[in-house]
This record gives structure tokens, sequence and C-alpha cells, in this order.
């Protein structure tokens, strides 16, 4: 009864040691300071649109993709199997808050030396069970720091999982639309492929005919001969991307065939995008939030290290029967018990708990300035992300309206070759040129819907915070 009373007033006046976490306020900018045109607007982005940003651009086997992606890749997984591990920690740190007992029985047969003090052989028998019960008294708090930092690392498990699912979901996007932008382009070779076929046909026609010498012939010739080549170089990164589409849904290469082998149009995105401002990014993202969270942990830590300056007080006790005799084993008068507290202090270690503070307060310091670097980087990314939507929409602009000057001057130039007007080297320049804009516009278009996934991944879209919550 004494040692309740006892036990009970220490507990009442325990306290915990170190410093309590207080969240780290991350200093935003009031408004993006990209310049902001037509292609994107400070308006609240919708959550729910965001979380699943990738419907925007209206393609169902992107969709298919993503969906097939966020079950199966095997990073996603590898993320999931950390929040269990994180789980099954905490739990063993919040097991210490508590009594632990072991239960536990002896039966023993022995015999002593005739060569004893006794002068002859003796046997006996002896038997026990019984309960053997401790509980460590947290006095200063330094389970209960291990406990906010084994909780905080389950947080910080969670928040990395959602940034893989954000990173996972825009590479899927991104990768696709890399495919995408490669079959455009292998059609526009193809059928430039056809227009200089043509010409080589009509200008080797011309020869054997005695009108026009050869130069024409060969120059035609070498640029069809190029334009083929092109198609290798095209191929090989359309099946790079196939396989990279592949990896991302946990499938061995080849296996997505069936799905993208037929050429669709690049997507193409919204009017206008809406994305907040940069404190909605900020707490949006995944990584801002796992960063906190590791400090979070990291300050636990220091408690849980500077308890060990203290007092470790244990309560110990059993209970159980035991008797020389099997047949008086579960008689009332075998019981036997004991209560207790031990009391433990490291008085001297030549300063290794102190250094252990230092080490972990050290830590402490990383984690703030990684949190810290963690911010900038995420307003420095949507920052260079609103500014290439932006701009590669206006230099899509400028290339398709010289693509269209491109057509008009190959027809004019062919026409009057034909009429024997202007020799062959305008029409080569003229077909050469005409190639050149329709690449890049292809690959301009294919950089628009790049940069629009780049935006929704910098804004932490992909994941869902009411699921979290």
């Amino acid at each position: 009864m004494a040692v309740t009373l006892v036990v009970a007033a220490v507990l009442a006046g325990c306290a915990t040691v170190g410093p309590d976490y207080k969240p780290p306020k991350a200093k935003a900018p009031a408004a993006w300071q990209a310049q902001n045109t037509d292609a994107w607007q400070s308006a609240p982005a919708n959550p729910h649109a965001l979380a699943r940003w990738w419907n925007v651009l209206n393609d169902s086997v992107l969709t298919r993709l993503v969906e097939e992606a966020l079950r199966g890749n095997l990073d996603l997984r590898t993320a999931e199997t950390r929040i269990r591990e994180a789980r099954a920690l905490r739990s063993i740190e919040r097991a210490g808050l508590f009594p632990s007992a072991d239960a536990g029985g002896t039966a023993l047969r022995q015999r002593t030396s005739e060569h004893s003090t006794t002068g002859r052989a003796v046997k006996t028998d002896f038997f026990q069970v019984g309960f053997d019960a401790g509980w460590e008294l947290d006095l200063f708090g330094g389970r209960r720091r291990a406990v906010e930092a084994a909780q905080a690392d389950l947080e910080a498990a969670s928040a990395f999982r959602d940034s893989v699912r954000v990173s996972l979901a825009a590479e899927v996007a991104r990768t696709y639309v890399e495919l995408r932008t490669y079959q455009e382009r292998l059609a526009l070779v193809e059928a430039n492929i056809r227009i200089q076929q043509a010409t080589y046909e009509l200008n080797a026609s011309r020869y054997q005919a005695g009108l026009i010498d050869e130069l024409p012939v060969q120059q035609s010739l070498y640029n069809l001969e190029h334009t083929w080549s092109q198609i290798s170089v095209l191929e090989t990164g359309l099946q790079a991307s196939k396989n990279r589409l592949a990896f991302l849904l946990g499938k061995p290469p080849g296996s997505l065939s069936p799905q993208i082998a037929e050429p669709a149009t690049i997507p193409m995105v919204p009017p206008q995008v809406a994305v907040g401002i940069p404190a909605e990014a900020l707490r949006r993202r995944p990584d801002v939030r796992q960063a906190e969270r590791e400090l979070a942990a990291a300050t636990g830590r220091i408690g849980e290290a500077t308890a060990e300056l203290y007092p470790n007080l244990r309560l110990v006790g059993s209970i159980g029967l035991e008797s020389l005799l099997s047949g008086h084993l579960l008689e009332w008068a075998s019981r036997f018990w004991s209560l207790g507290l031990t009391v433990s202090w490291r008085v001297f270690d030549a300063g290794a708990i102190r250094n252990k503070i230092q080490v972990r307060t050290t830590r402490q310091e990383q984690a703030l300035l990684h949190y810290q670097a963690v911010v900038l980087q995420a307003l420095e990314e949507v920052e260079n992300a609103l500014t290439a939507f932006a701009k590669e929409q206006q230099r899509l602009e400028r290339l398709e309206k010289a693509v269209g000057a491109a057509e008009k001057a190959q027809a004019t130039a062919l026409d009057r070759y034909q009429a024997g007007l202007v020799d062959f080297t305008d029409v080569l320049e003229a077909q050469r040129t005409l190639q050149s804009f329709q690449d890049e516009s292809a690959q301009s278009r294919g950089a628009v819907t790049s940069n629009l996934i780049r935006l929704y991944k910098a804004l932490g879209g992909g994941w869902n915070p009411e699921r979290e919550t």
C-alpha cells in the first residue's frame, strides 16, 4: 500500500523533459512572381480535381494507365511497406508505456553429493508456477518523447507515400505525352517522305526526258534519304517510352503494346488552369509535410535522450505458488508474492549522454534547415512550371503560324519550279524548312502538355488529402 502511494505521488509530479515541438511557419509570398497570362489564374484550385488532375486532359488511355500505375508500381508498393514498418515501430514504443508480465513454471528434482556437508545423498523436489511483472515509470517523459517521435515517423512515411503518388502520376503522364509526341513526329516524317518521294520521281523522269541535269535528281534523293534516316531515331525513342511506361506500371517491357500501339493525338491542355496561391501549394505538397514531420520526430528524440540524465524507476513484483511436493502446489499455503521499487541512475559516463543530446539537437537543426530548403524548392518548382507553361504556349502559337507559312512556301516553290521559273534549290529549302517547323511544332505541343503536368506535380496534385484525414 505504501509503495502504491509513493508511485502515485511520483507520477503526479512527473514532467516531460526536452523541447516541446512547435511547427515552423513556412514563409510564403502572397502571390506568384511569374508573369500572369491567360494560361493560368490565381483562383483557388479545386482539391478534388487536383487529386485526379489527369482527368482534365480528357484521354481515357492516359487515365487508365495512371490508375493502373497507382495499383501496381513497385516504388509505391515499397512506400506502403514503409508505412506498415513505421506503424509497427510506433506500437513498439507505445508498449514501453505499459507494464510487462511474464509467466513461468519450474519442476525440479535434484540430488546432493554424498561427500557434501550432510555426509549423505539427499533427493529433493521443487515445484513453482507464477507471474513476474515490471513497469518502468516514465517519470521524465523519455518514453513519451519516443512515442511522439515514432508517431511523427509514421506520418512522415505516409507523406512520403503521397509524394511517391504525386511523382508517379506525373511521370506516367509525362511519358505518355512523350510517346504520343513521338508518334505524331513519326507521322509527320512519313508524310514528308511521301512528298519528297514524289518530288524525286518527278526529277528523275524529267532528267530521263532531258529537261534537267542530274543535280536536282541527286538533291531530291539525298533530301529523301536524310528524312528516311530520322525514322530509326524516332522509333527508338518511341520504344523507350513504351518500355518506360511498362516499368512505371510494374510490368515487363512489351506488355502495354496493345493499349498504346494505335497512334493518337497529344492530349490538349484546358484553356486556363487555376493554381491558387503559394500558401495553398505549400500546405498541399506532401514533401513539405514529410519534412515537417521529420523535424517533429527529431525534436521528440531530443527529449528521449535528455531523459537519460535522470533516475530510472521501475516497479517490480511477482506472485505465484511453490512447494516441495507436487500435491501441495495448488494449496493456499503455497502462495508467495513480492512487490518493490528499483532505482537506477547513471552517475558517470564521461559525458556520453550529454553528447548524445548534442547529436540529437544537431539533427534537429539539420531537419529544420532541410524543411526550409524543401519549402524554397517547392516555391521554385511552381514558379518555373508557371513560366514554362505560359511561355511554351506562346512559342507554339508562333510555330503554328510558321508551319502555315512554310506549307504555302513549299507549294509555291514547287509550282514555280515545275514552271521553270526557279531552280530546285528553292524547293529543297522549302521542304527542309517545312519539315523542321512541323517537327518543332509537334515537340512544342508535347512540351505544353508536359509543362502542365509539371505544374500539377509542383502544386502537389495526385493524392487525396481527405483520404489521409
